[in-house]
């Protein structure tokens, strides 16, 4: 099997993971806080970090190292704030619904990206940006003339994540990938940890075995996309990752009884279909920026 494959299937397999991930978050969101099991997913998470830290070559107090250490706890505390939002959006507003509207979320770093990472826009990408956004809406359609509330929580998490990618691109200016990881494991441990405790609650029978289930996903899960962006570039992986709309809708509809609407269905194709155009026109740029940069090596 080539390389290729191995990243597709990497892929495939923490996408499929973070599904099962999700519904178990669900589940468990029925009884239990968010704060609670967002806590124990993380240490999980944290966990594997610390693991993969004392197995680097750079060694243990290497991965601490940070040019922007300040900036690397803001961006892994604001990823744990947002695990938070997005399991109460699980419960409240429905897995399908959900990630129909997480599915935004490279419209909207794209937009951040305008304002504060000052990069150029053409009009193709305005025209992905303003199909991406009559998407959304279309997803957020009310119903009966009243609009829910609860599915602005759900916008606020897409947004909320999306400032987390644009600290994150900000971060990799300045250190490395493995520090970058490092601190969004540990540091988010940490910081979910101060308030965790204070939703503790008495965790019943068989809900111990998928807290047990929940904390091995998080860590083989994020294993499987390491391997997958190790194995294959971004434009190839994003691609894939809108596979979790369809198992987030199937999970939804036959596990806790969801209902798809078609403005969902049309609307979530949309933000598919202007995400992906993103993501290739991302890609060709990429591709156009090293085949005109000067070769170094004569």
């Amino acid at each position: 099997m080539n390389s290729r494959l191995k990243g597709y299937g990497f892929t495939i397999g923490a996408v499929t993971i973070f599904s099962i991930q999700d519904a178990i978050g669900k589940h468990l969101a029925l009884s239990y806080s968010p704060v609670l099991i967002t806590m124990i997913r993380y240490w999980g998470y944290g966990l594997f970090v610390v693991l993969m830290a004392l197995r680097s070559r750079r060694g243990f107090s290497a991965n601490f190292q940070s040019n922007r250490p300040l900036l690397q706890i803001t961006r892994s505390a604001i990823l744990a704030f947002q695990v938070v939002m997005a399991i109460t959006c699980f419960s409240v507003i429905g897995l399908a619904r959900s990630q129909a509207i997480f599915a935004a979320t490279p419209i909207l770093v794209a937009l951040l990206s305008i304002l504060f990472l000052k990069e150029q826009v053409d009009w193709r990408r305005w025209t992905a940006i303003g199909a991406g956004l009559t998407g959304v809406l279309l997803i957020l359609k009310p119903e009966g003339g009243f609009f829910d509330l609860k599915l602005s929580l759900a916008v606020f998490a897409s947004a909320t994540f999306a400032v987390y990618i644009i600290l994150t691109r900000l971060v990799s200016r300045h250190d490395s990938p493995q520090t970058s990881f490092f601190y969004t494991g540990f540091v988010g441990a940490i910081a979910i940890s101060l308030i965790g405790p204070f939703f503790w609650m008495p965790v019943q029978g068989w809900d111990w075995v998928w807290i047990a289930v929940i904390s091995c996903t998080s860590i083989t899960s994020h294993y499987f996309l390491i391997r997958a962006y190790d194995l294959l570039d971004a434009s190839s992986v994003q691609p894939l990752t809108y596979l979790g709309i369809v198992y987030a809708s199937l999970i939804g509809t036959t596990m806790f009884g969801e209902q798809i609407r078609w403005n969902m269905v049309v609307g979530a194709a949309i933000v598919i279909v202007a995400g992906l155009a993103f993501i290739v026109q991302d890609h060709h740029r990429h591709h156009a920026a090293v085949a005109s940069a000067p070769d170094r090596s004569s």
